[in-house]
């Protein structure tokens, strides 16, 4: 479209103004592929004496056996010091660890350098978080994301899908444009169909090229979010095990030919090539996936604590992976061309951009009290 640039699309840091940067662990053995190693490693660190608990908490400038740190939002766990810490693990909660790899991690504000709390407050079952890098680009999920680095941009900026993480005003500003109704999900969808490698994102007012993106928009995210109904493909292409998986699989291979998998002596097939190649940031997603649980860690440490065999569990996640990155490949988005027929320059002529300031700040959110450290009341 003459006189349309790359220029003329606003960038996503615009319209979801409100990001934080990922939480930040500082050791890795509180997260893990499986809650039930979490448990065993929080056991072993507490009963072990003063000298060796030390060693095993691997204490950073932040997190000491002497650091006190307030309750996670939403989380029930000590706030005392770590010196003094006993009884059971806190449950583990579903986090994003990796692109495409859902792990656990022991909730627990004393073994975290940076937990980001003002992403906990907002952390429900209505929520999306957006997990932009120019390593990985966009990423969606509906878990606490750790992937790093990067920015979080939050879809809500409460509870209950409440205050869209959007420009004021970009809402009834797009209706007004395309004459049909706009939420703030329609908006993520579109963005996830149309963003462009700088990040920018093309807006339309084509009503028809907007209904067109939303769809596959929504099924991207629905792909990522892993939500609801199951994805599985249609029934002569979807991946079975073939051959049991050994305990302990040695390595990971494939096979392009037959499109089989192999996991040592154990094969899984079909397995699409373009779930195979799927790569983010230049690294197979199943490659890193599958080095996450079998990638030797130092002995003597709590990270060593580890499943015996491989569980079943695993073996359902890697089916389920393979089906998402198979379907994901085939889902075009709209293209890196696309001209933006809503501009930059359309949005600050009505008023929409440049943001306010307080767009960028979290918005102030406490629903109940929370516990701060040596259990004193937290103040917000």
């Amino acid at each position: 479209m003459p006189g349309v640039t790359h220029d003329d699309a606003p960038p996503l840091a615009d319209l979801m103004p409100w990001s934080v940067a990922p939480p930040r662990l500082g050791r890795g053995w509180p997260a893990g592929p499986d809650a039930a190693s979490l448990k065993a490693r929080w056991d072993a660190f507490v009963k072990a004496e003063v000298p060796a608990r030390e060693a095993l908490l691997e204490p950073t400038r932040s997190r000491t056996l002497h650091s006190a740190a307030a309750q996670l939002p939403g989380q029930s766990t000590g706030t005392g010091k770590l010196l003094r810490a006993s009884g059971p693990c806190p449950e583990p909660v579903r986090v994003l660890a990796a692109p495409f790899d859902e792990q656990w991690l022991i909730p627990d504000h004393r073994l975290i350098d940076a937990a980001r709390p003002e992403l906990w407050r907002v952390a429900d079952a209505r929520q999306v978080f957006v997990v932009e890098s120019p390593e990985t680009g966009l990423l969606a999920t509906s878990l606490l994301p750790l992937v790093r680095p990067g920015r979080v941009r939050p879809l809500y900026r409460r509870p209950h899908g409440t205050e869209p993480n959007l420009a004021p005003g970009l809402l009834p500003y797009l209706e007004s444009r395309l004459g049909v109704p706009v939420e703030a999900y329609d908006v993520l969808a579109w963005t996830f169909a149309a963003v462009r490698p700088d990040l920018r994102v093309p807006l339309t007012d084509d009503p028809a090229l907007w209904a067109r993106g939303v769809e596959t928009g929504r099924r991207i995210l629905w792909l990522l979010r892993r939500d609801g109904d199951r994805p599985k493909l249609p029934g002569g292409r979807r991946p079975y095990v073939r051959a049991p998986l050994p305990s302990r699989p040695p390595a990971l291979e494939y096979d392009r030919d037959e499109e089989v998998l192999f996991l040592g002596e154990g094969r899984i097939s079909p397995v699409p090539a373009a779930a195979w190649d799927f790569a983010v940031g230049g690294v197979r997603v199943l490659e890193q996936w599958f080095t996450a649980r079998t990638a030797d860690a130092g002995p003597g440490t709590l990270a060593a604590i580890r499943p015996a065999s491989w569980p079943q569990e695993w073996t359902s996640e890697l089916l389920e992976l393979i089906t998402v990155l198979a379907l994901l490949a085939e889902t075009a988005p709209l293209g890196d061309d696309l001209p933006s027929t809503v501009t930059a320059a359309d949005l600050r002529a009505a008023g929409v951009l440049p943001v306010p300031a307080r767009a960028r700040r979290p918005a102030s959110v406490l629903e109940g009290q929370e516990e701060g450290p040596e259990g004193q009341l937290a103040l917000i």
